[in-house]
């Protein structure tokens, strides 16, 4: 099989065929060949920079019903809450102070948000902070909205496509939600100019090895700037209580396989990584993850944003949340750099002006 990861790491391409026989047949030996080719890509793009992303949930209301979603429609149990815009700036302005330069705007599909107030919003933070990159997680939207929101100020869009597989897609979401209008969404955000991200969950119900072959190749079509992946967690709440979750072992080989089809993809290790396994997300960024999402949320919403049973980290300080993960990206021999961490190649020195190298190789 290694021959296959060679042929990624040299042509970042891989057939069906070849991306099926590659998942069916991995190993432990052979992840850890595919990890330190990641690694070395990844670090050949970005050096040892870990990027930052300060994550703010700012309304767990939902239209939608998706059958594993904590915050779906029909979740009676769920302690609804939004924040005032004056609320979303006073998260920013506690980010912007801990070294933030991007903010990310996660929600529900709350029809509450309209149009104007979002552009309220995006206008308010640019014009405080200019600097810094906003982007938004909050589903489908018309092209129109997603034009009025990039016009507004916002610079990337995250729309995990949750599947491929259009078969799969029916079996995950009720029939008013369709795959071809969730990729018809991020072919509009890509042509209106934002740095788009899809994504998918790993180990969700009914997946098989073709449903992931069939996201591998969503994937190397749309090219996104960003893609997110994290493994199946259930929701006790939700029609697949049930169901066991996704497996750390998968989600890490398809973070490296995806940074070797994407070499500059901005690839975050999750929440959900940290929370399946206690060095979750240093594990992702070993397996050529580049960047982390604390929370800036007010502590007192964070455990109502419960997605999935478990979820960590919802009752730490913003600023807990940031040291400790730049001590656990540290602990690696990484580093949390101050930085929007745009979608680009950077140059092949690290800050110091050294070469940079792969510090698992020098033991650190």
């Amino acid at each position: 099989m290694k021959h296959l990861i060679d042929r990624l790491y040299e042509t970042s391409t891989l057939t069906a065929a070849e991306y099926r026989e590659l998942i069916d047949n991995r190993t432990p030996e052979l992840a850890e060949y595919l990890f330190e080719k990641a690694r070395d890509v990844r670090i050949r793009h970005y050096g040892h920079d870990v990027y930052l992303r300060g994550l703010i949930e700012f309304t767990n209301h939902c239209k939608n019903d998706c059958y594993y979603c904590g915050i779906r429609r029909s979740n009676c149990q769920a302690e609804r809450y939004r924040l005032t815009k004056e609320q979303i700036l006073e998260c920013c302005a506690v980010g912007y102070e801990l070294g933030f330069r991007t903010f990310v705007l996660q929600g529900g599909e709350d029809g509450y948000y309209t149009d104007e107030k979002m552009v309220d919003i995006i206008r308010a933070i640019k014009a405080k902070y200019p600097d810094c990159a906003i982007t938004l997680s909050i589903g489908e939207k018309s092209y129109d909205s997603y034009k009025a929101f990039f016009d507004a100020g916002a610079d990337r869009y995250l729309l995990r496509h949750e599947t491929a597989n259009v078969e799969h897609y029916g079996k995950l979401h009720p029939k008013n939600l369709s795959l071809e209008n969730r990729k018809q969404c991020l072919y509009n955000l890509k042509e209106i100019g934002y740095q788009v991200g899809c994504g998918f969950m790993v180990g969700s119900p009914y997946q098989t090895t073709d449903c992931l072959v069939d996201d591998l190749l969503f994937i190397q079509e749309l090219k996104p700037h960003m893609v997110g992946i994290g493994p199946f967690i259930p929701h006790h709440a939700t029609p697949f209580a049930g169901f066991s979750g996704g497996t750390l072992e998968l989600t890490l080989f398809l973070l490296g396989i995806i940074r070797l089809m994407l070499p500059t993809v901005l690839l975050p290790a999750t929440t959900a990584l940290g929370t399946i396994h206690p060095r979750g997300r240093e594990l992702g960024i070993l397996a050529g993850a580049n960047v982390v999402m604390p929370n800036l949320s007010p502590r007192s919403v964070r455990p109502k944003y419960m997605l999935y049973d478990n979820k960590i980290c919802t009752g730490d300080e913003a600023a807990e949340c940031r040291q400790c993960m730049q001590r656990r990206i540290e602990s690696i021999g990484y580093r949390v750099v101050v930085s929007r961490g745009d979608h680009k190649s950077f140059q092949k020195k690290d800050s110091e002006g050294e070469e940079v190298s792969d510090p698992i190789k020098k033991g650190a």
